[in-house]
């Protein structure tokens, strides 16, 4: 069980990060064709993203809301914690890829 809760944690962490990395740069490509600074593109995009690539890693739905309500209202809370501590993860992921934008940006911005 547990190796299952780590592994889907660490998946939901590197699609968070893959979802904020992989939009800024191809934010980035699209402001070099119309002209636009990419290092002010892509910290913009990475900063909307970040909340839109924690809804994608843990499921993209309202779901993992849902599964809080019903069994924190029935008194299970280890389901709780589980996603909770998805939430969390995914949202490291976000962070860590928004802040290796901002490093990778930081000369040109």
């Amino acid at each position: 069980m547990l190796n299952g809760v780590l592994a889907k944690a660490i998946v939901d962490m590197m699609i968070a990060f893959g979802v904020v990395v992989g939009g800024s740069m191809l934010a980035g490509i699209g402001s070099v064709f119309v002209l636009a600074p990419p290092a002010v593109y892509m910290i913009e995009t990475a900063t909307k993203l970040k909340i839109w690539a924690i809804v994608a890693a843990v499921g993209g739905s309202i779901d993992p809301m849902r599964v809080i309500e019903s069994n924190m209202l029935a008194g299970n809370l280890s389901p709780v914690a589980v996603q909770i501590f998805y939430i969390i993860c995914s949202f490291l992921g976000a962070h860590m890829g928004t802040e290796l934008i901002k490093a990778i940006c930081k000369g040109a911005y």
